[in-house]
């Protein structure tokens, strides 16, 4: 009578052996495959972030990076890379810039913040921004601790603050709204604090001129038939930046105010890890196999 139970203790013996069995296999496979990483890369993954953003052409941009810090300086390499160009953009190892294998269109042109490398900050400076240097780049790092990279996307254009005045009529008073560098060609949109909603699209007159150096274009705007006592905006946006220029004029007094926006700017990290994926899937991976 007790044959039944005894085989049934058996079976259930030895499938719990099995299982105990399969799971030193993958855990063991795992650890092998790790051992074998290390001693291959001899580090692991860190963090790197970038963030999104955009260069005004003519002036000093940034290419913002930052990654996990290291104390040990001259085991840090910073790299720099831009899509579809061959040599580097920029190269720091050893505490110092590398150019010998930097590229013609960047030379004299890159720098990193040296000082603060230390602790974790991999931005570049860019000098003279021209349109031409809008693209993917890559934030590539090796410290002591591993190795990371991210992506950054860096536009390029031309933007700048409004500067709000009144003119004088006989009959009337207008507004004129001026800016001297944008690119590309933005639009122009004029607000009123009173009148919200309204379109002042046929009582002003919007024009744009080329500059000098033919890229960049100087932006005049002109409200007419203003109203005491009312604050007005003009707000000039392209892709890249958003700038509003607002303006009040009482009897005794004229207020002024002007903000500067940059658009779609955002965070990119990457944690690229093979063996974290390990590690994540060795607790699942009995149930993966016995379903």
């Amino acid at each position: 009578m007790g044959a039944p139970h005894e085989g049934l203790a058996s079976r259930e013996t030895v499938y719990s052996s099995c299982f105990f069995i399969i799971s030193i296999i993958i855990i063991l496979a795992g650890a092998i495959a790790l051992i074998i990483g290390f001693g291959i890369s001899g580090k692991h993954s860190i963090t790197v972030t970038t963030f999104t953003s955009a260069g005004n052409i003519g002036e000093d941009g940034i290419l913002s990076c930052t990654f996990e810090p290291d104390i040990k300086l001259n085991g840090i390499v910073i790299q720099w890379q831009k899509e579809g160009v061959v040599g580097l953009v920029h190269e720091f190892k050893e505490g110092k810039d590398n150019p010998s294998d930097q590229d013609k269109m960047f030379r004299g042109r890159t720098a990193v913040f040296a000082d603060q490398v230390i602790v974790g900050n991999a931005s570049l400076r860019l000098k003279k921004v021209q349109l031409t240097d809008a693209g993917t780049y890559k934030c590539h790092i090796t410290t002591s601790k591993g190795k990371g990279n991210a992506n950054l996307e860096y536009k390029t254009g031309a933007f700048s603050m409004p500067e709000m005045n009144v003119e004088y009529n006989a009959s009337s008073e207008n507004l004129r709204c001026e800016a001297p560098r944008w690119f590309p060609q933005p639009t122009v949109v004029w607000t009123s604090q009173v009148n919200q909603g309204a379109n002042f699209s046929e009582v002003s007159n919007t024009s744009f001129e080329l500059n000098s150096e033919n890229v960049t274009m100087k932006v005049v705007s002109v409200l007419y038939n203003v109203n005491i006592n009312n604050t007005y905006s003009c707000m000039i946006e392209n892709n890249i930046a958003k700038a509003t220029g607002d303006i009040k004029v009482t009897d005794s007094e004229i207020k002024r105010r002007s903000h500067l926006q940059l658009l779609n700017s955002k965070a990119s990290s990457c944690v690229s890890s093979f063996f974290a994926v390990i590690w994540v899937l060795l607790p699942l991976s009995p149930y993966l196999m016995l379903k």
